[in-house]
């Protein structure tokens, strides 16, 4: 192989796409072998461990070949596209080594490719992990992943027809990539709309949420759109495990879902946090017919137009108190240097169950934000998980969390800590019960606060004043100005 030919081909790394993650399943594919390319153009979705993310190129040229199929994990640094920047030439392409076992029931080792000597190899936001490093796991539904060819597309006949994808025959050139912004990608995702097929009616071509709705009468029997999730605890299930399930002949008593992406980080992190911080949880019922009051309030104040009004929203304001008057409880414990770190600054966490899970991202620098600014960020978060944007950015650096389990109708529960954090606060439903007020009972508006917090930062003194303050800016709202 000339050094000439070898330049041509030009090989896609999955690249660093957050934080240090070292794997991403490839969600979707928007080009196919034969489809010109240019620098910026997104390629692919893929979805990580925190977030679903698109990837763009950086290079023009024709592309070759997929190196892996929609559902395959991936990691870091391996080679997922195969772009010819100089095509036109009458070169033959290099020769493709042959693949991996596909019998092994994992995906093949990513090409030796990197600076002399061993080291990372750049990818397109920061660097791949080490090889060493990597681990492989099998593709969705327990099947083995197909493998890719080693560093160029193959010289066989057919790999080298345009428009095939290991090896199956497509179109010469796929159609333009439809116009949509990425929450609509994402909402034709879910329901299992091709937007290939929707007729546009935004400008330029761009296809709308309105659009998407419009094209799934005829699509809402297919088996592989799967239902979004009702819970933390109910992620949905892959579309192949769906699509299984509904062909099985209606005997299966099991059904397995491969743990990936966000259930799978959750459940390491959980495990992790339960294991290494001690907790301690307690529990504190609040009257807090005040507070559903002043929330009405406040809905019709000019000052809060335009922005979400809810009971969260204290919550949160109140947890931002209590902290000002508990700086202690804003820690974290470092084990490596066994030295207790106080933060000035609190980024607060609010829990939310998506369809792709439960996320935590947090409103940084919340401490620092007036009730209109808090109100503004905290309805940016919600509307950001609900529609799959969160990045992983927004998931890093928490220092304290919320989590509002009342909105499932459950009075508390007993919450695990946020790796790295102090201290999580679970919100109960607020309903109507009878309460001694005034000395005679009535029905008032209560709800059960339960807070865990790490018994090495915290202890059961410091932990019930910080619970206690909150429950009581909660019960008299106005202390929310005599002690902020």
């Amino acid at each position: 192989m000339t050094a000439e030919t070898s330049a041509r081909y030009r090989e896609f790394k999955m690249p660093d796409v957050g934080e240090g993650l070292t794997e991403a399943e490839i969600l979707k594919w928007y080009v196919q072998p034969g489809d010109s390319v240019t620098d910026g153009q997104v390629v692919c979705e893929v979805e990580t461990a925190k977030a679903a993310v698109e990837l763009p190129i950086p290079y023009d040229g024709v592309v070759r070949e997929l190196r892996f199929e929609e559902g395959a994990t991936v990691d870091v640094g391996a080679s997922i596209i195969t772009v010819d920047v100089a095509p036109g030439s009458d070169e033959a392409p290099p020769p493709a080594a042959p693949p991996a076992p596909a019998a092994s029931g994992k995906a093949p080792e990513a090409p030796a490719a990197g600076p002399a000597g061993g080291g990372r190899t750049p990818v397109l936001v920061g660097y791949g992990v080490a090889e060493a490093s990597t681990k492989r796991r099998p593709r969705k539904g327990g099947t083995p992943t197909a493998a890719p060819t080693a560093s160029a597309p193959s010289a066989t006949p057919e790999a080298s027809v345009p428009g095939q994808v290991n090896g199956h025959a497509g179109t010469a050139s796929a159609p333009a990539r439809p116009l949509a912004k990425p929450p609509v990608r994402k909402l034709a995702k879910d329901l299992g709309v091709d937007l290939a097929t929707v007729t546009p009616s935004g400008p330029d071509g761009i296809i709308t949420r309105e659009d998407v709705h419009a094209a799934t009468a005829p699509v809402r029997e297919r088996p592989e759109a799967p239902a979004a999730a009702a819970a933390p605890s109910q992620a949905p299930a892959p579309a192949s495990v769906v699509a299984s399930a509904a062909d099985s002949s209606g005997t299966a008593r099991e059904t397995r879902i491969p743990v990936k992406g966000v259930r799978k980080a959750t459940a390491a992190a959980m495990v992790g946090s339960a294991f290494t911080a001690p907790h301690v949880t307690e529990f504190l019922t609040v009257d807090v017919t005040r507070t559903m009051k002043l929330v009405e309030e406040l809905k019709s104040d000019k000052d809060m137009a335009g922005v979400r009004v809810g009971p969260l929203l204290l919550v949160a304001k109140a947890v931002l108190v209590a902290l000002k008057r508990h700086p202690d409880v804003n820690a974290a414990w470092d084990e490596a240097n066994q030295e207790i770190v106080l933060k000035h600054y609190v980024n607060l966490g609010i829990a939310a169950a998506t369809p792709r899970g439960l996320i935590v991202p947090n409103i940084k620098d919340a401490h620092d934000k007036t009730l209109p600014r808090l109100a503004e960020a905290l309805g940016e978060l919600i509307t950001t998980a609900r529609e799959g944007r969160t990045t992983p950015a927004a998931m890093q650096g928490g220092t304290v969390t919320i989590t509002n389990v009342g909105v499932f109708g459950v009075d508390t529960g007993t919450p695990i800590l946020n790796p790295g954090e102090s201290a999580i606060l679970a919100v109960g439903s607020i309903r109507p019960q009878p309460w001694v007020h005034k000395g005679k009972v009535r029905p008032r508006q209560l709800t059960t606060l339960a807070l865990s917090f790490d018994h090495r930062l915290i202890d059961g003194a410091l932990g019930s004043m910080f619970l206690a303050d909150i429950g009581a800016v909660l019960e008299q709202p106005k202390r929310l100005i005599t002690w902020a």
